[in-house]
């Protein structure tokens, strides 16, 4: 069994559990990678990532959805 560790998403403490990567955190919120963008510890990451970078204890993310609409 994988250990707990502790994150922050866009201001919220959570537990999560370890050897998790971006993108298996936006899979477990129902997120859609290719309407958002990631900051990873005040780094943008780049799309590309996602599937790489792993989630360590005290991580802090801001995930910022994209909205589309209207017209000009």
């Amino acid at each position: 069994m994988s250990s707990a560790i502790q994150i922050q998403v866009n201001g919220e403490v959570r537990a999560w559990r370890s050897g998790t990567t971006v993108a298996d955190l936006l899979q477990d919120l129902d997120i859609k990678t290719e309407r958002v963008a990631v900051e990873l510890n005040l780094e943008i990451l780049d799309r590309a990532t996602f599937d790489h970078r792993l989630l360590k204890d005290g991580d802090r993310l801001e995930i910022l959805g994209f909205i589309g609409g209207g017209s000009f």
